[in-house]
């Protein structure tokens, strides 16, 4: 085959083409910081990319979510402690008055504080977070009871509310009303009374007849009633406990899965440096072996 001038110039110039790109993806490597900057650089350094990013959203979502679980419940186990001083103070107020000396002017002063104690109660159970009532299973947008204590929605405990914590794995963030103002009742009607309430109500109305032996009764129910809030409190506290192993966790696998995509992804500076001298070095040699192949026309050698 005859090798003419013109192939040997298009050879050559295809040859600088080339070694011009891997100068250039080098120099591109250098200002990005990363070994890619299209799938087809390298298919599998991209692929795995995908996938350890698509994970790290994944832990970040994770982290947001028990995030948002964590300030729910610390909400919950907030307004938990609130009612438990509710009831120890009017257990108190109800020990005093039951001992037999107070006049009764004095029992008119506890029943003012105890009425007050009711309206305190039913504020804490609608108590809201960004809006949302705690107590009121789904129906986040209405609130539980009444002034009187009256439910105002239907409710039972079946009324979760969830969050994905990890892959597969979902842990329940509320307190349901019924539950806990109702005597651990599974469910509560619309226009039913709380049973909590309704202990203030015995209260209130063994203070207004000095009735000593009501006051006895109704100590036991508050009684019972704090045995209630103190069981629905430590089950908070044991989801709040596995919340915070949780968040541990995957602040570990953030770290880890960043580090994993940071290897993948990112260059090594020094050798990447290395590379790039080394290509420079062939792109000038080529260059100054192809300014001897473009050889002077005929013309050049006539004198």
């Amino acid at each position: 085959m005859r090798i003419t001038n013109n192939m040997l110039i298009e050879n050559m110039l295809s040859n600088l083409n080339r070694n011009l790109a891997r100068v250039s993806r080098h120099q591109n490597q250098l200002s990005t910081g990363k070994k890619i900057s299209l799938p087809s650089d390298d298919p599998i350094i991209a692929s795995r990319a995908l996938k350890l990013r698509t994970d790290v959203a994944e832990i970040e979502q994770f982290k947001r979510n028990v995030n948002d679980a964590m300030s729910w419940m610390e909400i919950t186990e907030t307004t938990l402690k609130q009612i438990g001083d509710v009831l120890h103070r009017a257990r108190e107020l109800t020990v005093d008055a039951a001992n037999g000396t107070k006049t009764q002017e004095d029992m008119e002063k506890v029943k003012v504080e105890i009425m007050q104690l009711k309206t305190q109660m039913t504020h804490l159970a609608n108590t809201t977070y960004s809006g949302r009532y705690i107590f009121s299973g789904f129906k986040t947008d209405k609130p539980l009871m009444d002034e009187d204590g009256v439910f105002q929605i239907d409710i039972s405990n079946a009324e979760r509310i969830f969050y994905e914590i990890g892959i597969g794995d979902d842990m329940d963030i509320n307190v349901t009303g019924s539950d806990l103002f109702h005597n651990g009742s599974n469910s509560a009607a619309a226009g039913t009374k709380s049973s909590l309430i309704e202990t203030f109500d015995e209260l209130i109305s063994a203070l207004e007849l000095e009735d000593e032996e009501a006051l006895s009764a109704a100590l036991d129910r508050i009684d019972v009633d704090i045995d209630n809030v103190l069981r629905v409190r430590s089950a908070v506290g044991a989801r709040m406990n596995r919340l915070e192993l949780t968040a541990n966790r995957l602040d570990d696998d953030l770290i880890n899965f960043t580090k994993l995509m940071s290897k993948n992804e990112d260059v090594d500076i020094a050798e990447a440096i290395m590379h790039l001298m080394n290509e420079m070095n062939v792109y000038n040699a080529s260059l100054s072996v192809g300014s001897k192949v473009i050889q002077p026309t005929l013309v050049d050698f006539l004198d």
